[in-house]
């Protein structure tokens, strides 16, 4: 039997960290149908422009995620960007509605990974940030590079 894979990141967000200012995350599970598994273990699929929903029935579900069709699915192959529904118990989705409703939050997947055998997404709570914003983080970025540097190179002159 092969050894199982646990904790291996999928598919991970990248602009989500940039774009956004991330307060808070939790883990939640996904509703997938076999084809979209398959096509997940071999890494077809984005999470770049995705974004999570609280409809109006409370459920939450996972929009725009785009999972590439199965090759050698069926008729009965998936749709792409087929909304997917997430799982969490209900007091943590009426507080992820509350927060977006009140304070204006989005809630974005940052990643999604393989745990026990099953597909997790990290959702990540957060406020878009500003041009401004992203501008300071890139200065900071390169400032704290540019120190690392000065004092490595420092310490191989001893």
């Amino acid at each position: 039997m092969p050894a199982k894979r646990d904790n291996t990141d999928i598919i991970t967000n990248s602009k989500a960290r940039r774009d956004y200012e991330i307060i808070e995350t939790l883990e939640a599970g996904l509703v997938l149908r076999g084809t979209e598994v398959k096509s997940l273990r071999s890494g077809k699929g984005q999470i770049r422009e995705a974004f999570a929903r609280v409809d109006n029935n409370g459920q939450l579900w996972l929009m725009n995620c785009h999972i590439d069709e199965y090759t050698h699915g069926n008729r009965h192959n998936h749709e792409p960007t087929a909304s997917r529904r997430l799982l969490l118990h209900r007091r943590e989705i009426d507080r992820l509605q509350g927060l977006t409703q009140a304070k204006g939050l989005s809630i974005l997947p940052l990643k999604l990974y393989w745990k026990e055998g099953l597909v997790k997404v990290l959702l990540g709570i957060g406020q878009g940030k500003r041009k401004t914003d992203k501008r300071d983080t890139i200065k900071k970025r390169e400032s704290d590079r540019n120190l690392r540097r000065v004092t490595m190179h420092s310490m191989k002159g001893r």
